[in-house]
Formats: C-alpha cells, structure tokens, sequence
C-alpha cells in the first residue's frame, strides 16, 4: 500500500514573462497551497494513509493554468478563487466526487 492514498499535485511554477503564461505568475498557487493546507488539516484529511498536498514547479498545462492534479486519478483542476478551492476540497478531496465545472479534462457535452 501507498504511504499516501492520494496527493494533490499545485503547480506553483512561475516565469514572470509575458511572452508566456505560468500557474504563478500572480501568487496563485502559494495562496492555494496555503489555503487547502490549513482547511485539509482542520478536515483531518492529511497525514499518512491519506492525503499529501505539494506545491511543485511546471505541471505542463500552462494553457489551463492556474492548474493542479490530483493523483492515483489523475484529477486536472483549474480554478480562480477561493470558492474554487474550497469546492475542491470538499467534493472531490474530502468526498471523493469531481468537480465537474473545474475539471481541465472535462468531457465535452454533446
């Protein structure tokens, strides 16, 4: 079994030029490494057994970014504000269900 159940994965990777986008470029991705942290331990969702939230450097979706994935799913979630974050976190981090409205991936709807 794996030490961690599931890890989330935060782009955090910032270029700084204009020429071409990165997850960080405005502070994002410290923001939301800092925020899911704080509320996935008062969840009691982190630790061994569990879940494991790393900010990391390029992910390679810059087009989608801000981005993060969330692995053994290979979950690949956008998201603009803290409302975005806590959906994460509760539906899909604490519940197990993907937010289908933040998903990279997301099926196209025929």
């Amino acid at each position: 079994m794996s030490y961690f159940q599931r890890h989330l994965f935060i782009c955090a990777n910032a270029r700084n030029n204009p020429c071409k986008q990165s997850c960080n470029d405005n502070g994002e991705a410290g923001a939301a490494v800092d925020f899911l942290k704080s509320h996935a331990k008062k969840m009691n969702l982190i630790g061994p057994g569990k879940l494991r939230i790393s900010s990391t450097s390029c992910l390679g979706r810059c087009e989608s970014g801000p981005v993060m994935v969330i692995y053994p799913e290979a979950r690949w979630y956008t998201y603009v504000d803290e409302e975005d974050l806590r959906d994460i976190l509760e539906q899909d981090l604490a519940g197990g269900r993907a937010v289908a409205r933040l998903l990279v991936d997301a099926p196209e709807k025929t």
